[in-house]
């Protein structure tokens, strides 16, 4: 099999992975995709964005969210300016979506985050 066809190969199996034909992805696959060196398209902006900050890349997520005119936008927001540990910025995002600043770990956070995220997806 040629290089060409072998990486096309890959890219259908991937793309089945992650269930573009409209099921929505589950939150062990949103995890492995975490993985790879790029989101999946098929991914909201919220979760893009939440998903750059799982890789490790806070300014590309903030970006992302910051752009989100949505109450769940700002709920992402708000969590990752908790996570920078500017809790005055946070609580203005907390207020835009709607909530306050949950009292529990970041990581916790995150993880109710994803899962409100891929159930409105």
């Amino acid at each position: 099999m040629n290089k060409l066809k072998k990486e096309l190969v890959a890219l259908i199996e991937k793309l089945d992975n992650y269930h573009l034909s409209g099921v929505a992805m589950t939150h062990d696959e949103f995890i492995k995709s975490v993985a790879d060196e790029q989101p999946s398209a098929a991914l909201s902006e919220t979760l893009t964005s939440l998903w750059w900050d799982k890789k490790g890349d806070w300014d590309t997520a903030h970006t992302i969210a910051q752009e989100i005119p949505t109450e769940q936008g700002s709920a992402v927001h708000a969590y990752l300016h908790r996570e920078e540990g500017v809790l005055w910025n946070a609580d203005y995002w907390y207020s835009r979506a709607g909530r306050s600043r949950p009292d529990v770990p970041l990581e916790a956070e995150w993880q109710s985050l994803v899962t409100e995220m891929l159930e409105s997806q």
